[in-house]
Order: structure tokens, then C-alpha cells, then sequence
């Protein structure tokens, strides 16, 4: 079956060969860890204690396990940690956060000659997939060695369920050979159960994210930023993050004359196409201090939570184009009032609880302008929102504690 699986995978990259390896070209990508990607990784030295592999793709699944992976390391018998990731930027963020206690290694990709190198290396005693990323080869060489695998903090949308129901044969049964998946709502669950995970191995948990959210009232390096990048503190700041193509141009349009702008590009390659769409921003990237515009772009990883500590009304990007969202949590829990777009559907349980409690402003491209000055004009108004947005984010707190008990079981089950 490996050998049928390997063959499609190489059938259908070198058929589309011409999109993905001029893009990585393009964007630079091409400079990656392709060793770490064929599943060369450094060995992972023996302690002697159960040893846990937690795979999260990119971003937003890393800082999704943050307060996992402490608990993990505080219980009294506490397994040896390994983090993976997939991304460069994922990599990166594994690397910062975790790299200095734990062993960050590359994910490998689902070739099987990779998955078995990888899993030679690494040696876990259980495998925790964040989210999803329910790969054939990968589960197949787990229950070859007798490793289990479980989904947390499970998430099945719609569009992935429709393109993993296409692959039909191949990939049910990855999904039958899941320990559990632990998943966020009872949509996911109804998803994962019509793929093949069996009732009894499901359970719904939350989702960590909502853990992840530190309510802080000051960050670490904030001040620094706005004295480098030379923002104004007595002016308003609208910090757009995690924005797309598209979303800058607009931003320029909404944002009332006289405040400033700061926009995050989600992804760095693209930064320069939002340089583009912001004549005269300061780059932080090139230590440019001060912009006669107004306007500045945070081209760099790692940083933009210490500029939405900054703001004073924050957009959350990815969400007014046809990309379904960002998380949005992270800024609320820093008190500041929040705007999403319409297009959510990655966030839309999030988005939900945070409406129902009147946390968080949804609106569409037409009415982005009057919202931001609607906020800028009414701080009382951007303290209720950001005082009832903390709210929801308290009373959703927990699923943490309740994976951590699940892979507990599962550590204790494997041998």
C-alpha cells in the first residue's frame, strides 16, 4: 500500500511541478531544510522517560500547544517532549518558544522511505496531531511499530472533509487508526466520525486556543517597538494583523485621515506586495524609524503581538478576502478592541461565542471605515467590547487540562 501511496504523491508533484516549484522560487521558499523534509533529523538523545512527539503544521498550531507543552513538562512523571513542525515560519516560532527545552524538528513529508527515517530518528512513544494532518504513510508506519497516534485539538472544516472524502480508500484508513481524536466542536466531530474514527475514540474537548490567551494589560518590548519604528504614541494606531494580498490596499482606504497604520503580513512573501500597497510605510525589516504617512509595515516574525499592544483598535486580517480567517484572540485578551471581515469560517466558533457576548465587531469592506471611526470616536465603547471580549475568553478556558488528561491515558497505555 506505501508503494501505491508514494507513487501518487510523486505522480501528482511532478505534475504540478510547474505551480508549486516556480512559487517556491519566487517566494524564496525553495531555501528550505529539505534534509528535515526527507526526514533527516538528529537523533533524540534516550532519558529514559516516555517520549511524546507533538506535530503542529505552521504558526498558529504552535502557539496553539504553548500552555500544552508546559503542562506536559509539570506533571510528575513528565514525558520528553519533541516538537514538529512543517513550515519554515512554524519551525522558526517551535524553535523560539520551545527550542531551548525541548528538540524542534523538522515534519517530514509523507513519502514513506522519509516517514521511516524521521520516525527512526525521533523514536516516540505517542503522536499527537494538531489540528489534523492525518497523513497515510505517517499513520501506516506508526502502527507498524506499535506508536499510537491521536488528533488534539481537532479541526475538520467543510472544504477538508469534501477533499478528503475524494481520496476515499486512501485516507480512511488513517483516520480508523486514530487512538482518539479530541476535537473542538460537535461539527468536527460529526466530520471525523464520517471519516472513519470510531465514537468511542472521539471526544469534544474545546479549543486550547482560547488557553493560549494571555490577558495582559502590558507587553515586554512594546515601548521599544513604537520608539524604533518611530510610531506616535499620542496619535491613534489601528495594528492590522496577520493581513493577506488585497487587505492593505483597503486598509489604506478605511483607515481616517489622521491615524496611523501598522499591518503584519501574515505570510512573508507578502511583505514587499504590502510595502507596495503602503507608499512611504516605515519597515521594520530595514530599521526605518518614522514615516510621514502614517503608515508602518511589521515585516518580520515574531513581533506582532508586542504591536497590538500598541493599538488602539486592531483588525484581524485574512478575513476580508477568501482566506476564512485569523485567530482573533490573541488581541482581545490584550484588551483591545477587535474587528474581523466576513470571511471566517476557520474562526467562525470563535467568532460566535465572541459576538454572543458582544467581544468582538464583525463588518464586511464597505463598512470597515465607518467602524474604525465609530471606535476611534468612543473609547468607552473600545473598553466595553475589550472588557467583554476577556470575558468570553475566561469562561471558555479549560480544554488544556483536558487533553493533557487524555494523552496522560495514552502515555500510560503505550509500551
Amino acid at each position: 500500500m506505501r508503494w501505491l501511496i508514494d507513487a501518487i504523491y510523486l505522480a501528482v508533484a511532478m505534475i504540478t511541478s510547474p505551480i508549486w516549484l516556480v512559487r517556491m522560487i519566487r517566494t524564496g521558499k525553495i531555501k528550505t531544510d529539505w534534509a528535515g523534509r526527507f526526514g533527516c533529523a538528529h537523533p533524540t538523545p534516550a532519558t529514559g522517560q516516555k517520549r511524546i512527539l507533538l506535530h503542529a503544521v505552521s504558526v498558529g498550531e504552535v502557539n496553539a500547544i504553548r500552555k500544552l507543552v508546559e503542562r506536559l513538562a509539570q506533571l510528575n512523571v513528565p514525558p520528553q517532549i519533541v516538537i514538529a513542525a512543517t513550515t519554515n515560519t512554524g519551525w522558526a516560532r517551535a524553535s523560539n518558544l520551545f527550542g531551548r527545552d525541548h528538540q524542534v524538528v523538522r515534519y517530514p513529508l509523507d513519502f514513506s522511505f522519509a516517514v521511516i527515517r524521521f520516525l527512526e530518528a525521533v523514536q516516540p512513544d505517542v503522536v499527537a496531531l494538531v489540528e489534523l494532518e492525518v497523513w497515510p504513510n505517517f499513520t501506516m508506519a506508526c502502527a507498524q511499530r506499535g506508536i499510537p497516534v491521536c488528533v488534539i485539538n481537532g479541526r475538520l472544516t467543510q472544504r477538508s472533509a469534501n477533499g478528503y472524502r475524494l481520496l476515499g480508500p486512501l485516507i480512511r484508513p488513517s483516520f480508523r487508526r486514530l487512538a482518539f481524536a479530541a476535537v473542538q466542536n460537535q461539527a468536527y466531530s460529526q466530520r471525523f466520525r464520517r471519516m472513519g474514527v470510531p465514537g468511542e475514540a472521539l471526544s469534544i474537548t474545546g479549543t486550547m486556543k482560547w488557553d493560549t490567551a494571555e490577558i495582559a494589560d502590558h507587553v515586554d518590548g512594546a515601548d521599544a517597538l513604537a520608539a524604533q519604528m518611530g510610531i506616535d504614541r499620542t496619535r491613534p494606531l489601528i495594528v492590522a494583523g496577520s493581513t493577506a494580498p488585497g487587505e492593505h490596499e483597503l486598509l489604506v482606504e478605511a483607515v481616517p485621515k489622521g491615524r496611523q497604520l501598522l499591518c503584519a503580513p501574515r505570510k512573508p512573501e507578502w511583505f514587499d506586495q504590502a510595502a507596495a500597497a503602503m507608499p512611504h510605510c516605515a519597515r521594520r525589516s530595514r530599521s526605518e524609524c518614522g514615516s510621514a504617512t502614517g503608515r508602518f509595515l511589521l515585516d518580520t516574525i515574531g513581533e506582532l503581538r508586542q504591536a497590538y499592544a500598541l493599538a488602539d483598535v486592531v483588525v484581524v486580517g485574512r478575513s476580508f478576502g477568501d482566506l476564512h480567517g485569523s485567530d482573533m484572540i490573541e488581541p482581545i485578551a490584550l484588551g483591545k478592541a477587535t474587528i474581523v471581515g466576513p470571511s471566517v469560517a476557520d474562526f467562525q466558533d470563535t467568532v460566535d461565542a465572541l459576538l454572543a457576548g458582544d467581544g468582538i465587531i464583525q463588518t464586511d469592506r464597505h463598512s470597515l471605515p465607518v467602524a474604525l471611526n465609530t471606535l476611534l470616536n468612543d473609547p468607552q465603547r473600545c473598553r466595553q467590547l475589550a472588557d467583554n471580549g476577556r470575558a468570553v475568553i475566561r469562561a471558555h478556558q479549560g480544554a488544556t487540562d483536558r487533553h493533557v488528561e487524555l494523552i496522560q491515558a495514552l502515555l500510560a497505555q503505550s509500551t
